[in-house]
């Protein structure tokens, strides 16, 4: 069965990013790389202003799901646009935990549907955080859920 990991890309705020995104989940980064730790390609110096930017760090979230990200630079850089057209959906095994997660992620941020129950049985809320990233929070409780 496949496992579906969701990539973000960030200008130049991927490290911010995940310190944020560790102090919510927990847990440790199993790698993380900047730019100027990566070999020369094609024998062109990484630009000293994209030197420090991440270059891919991972967050393991379960044992299925992994948070991965970086900066965009170089020619990548002029194309990066802040929440671009995805949300990541977190699906929460308690009520209690989907509102930990929901309040925690969505601080700072722009909250466009608070955690409440739903029509088709879920607790389930919406937000963009304050990196500009869209979240989905979902708690389906057995004895509501319609199927």
């Amino acid at each position: 069965m496949a496992v579906v990991n969701v990539y973000l890309t960030f200008n130049g705020n991927c490290r911010e990013a995940f310190e944020f995104y560790k102090s919510v989940f927990g847990g440790d980064f199993p790698y993380a790389g900047t730019f100027g730790e990566m070999p020369t390609q094609d024998g062109k110096p990484v630009p000293e202003a994209d030197k420090n930017k991440i270059m891919h760090i991972s967050l393991p979230i379960s044992k299925e799901t992994v948070l991965m990200g970086s900066d965009a630079g170089g020619e990548w850089a002029p194309h990066y646009k802040a929440g671009n057209n995805f949300s990541i959906s977190v699906g929460a095994a308690t009520k209690a935990e989907a509102d930990q997660l929901f309040n925690g992620l969505s601080a700072g941020g722009q909250v466009t549907m608070p955690m409440a129950d739903t029509f088709w049985g879920a607790y389930f809320g919406m937000f963009t955080d304050k990196f500009g990233i869209n979240w989905m929070v979902n708690y389906d409780d057995p004895a509501k859920v319609q199927h």
